[in-house]
């Protein structure tokens, strides 16, 4: 999976200017990350965001409308091999 330039979206993303402690929320449950999912819902570069983090497993929050759990979830979805 290749990504753009983090450079090159991060300054369209929707989450500029919002406090960073929303995308961080203590737990995975779905009350807590929904607002943070909300703004990424809307966002603008919401793909680049997800593929950023897809590519860098250590990334931690919500990334393009991911929890960490929905990530690792993905990224073993798309392993070769998998099966579906």
């Amino acid at each position: 999976m290749t990504t753009l330039r983090f450079t090159q979206w991060v300054a369209n993303a929707a989450c500029g200017g919002v406090d960073r402690d929303l995308f961080f929320p203590e737990t995975d449950d779905a009350e807590a990350v929904a607002p943070a999912k909300a703004i990424c819902a809307g966002c603008p570069v919401r793909e680049p965001c997800r593929a950023h983090a897809l590519d860098h497993p250590a990334e931690l929050g919500i990334w393009g409308g991911m929890t960490e759990s929905e990530r690792t979830r993905e990224r073993l979805r798309l392993r070769p091999g998998h099966a579906a």
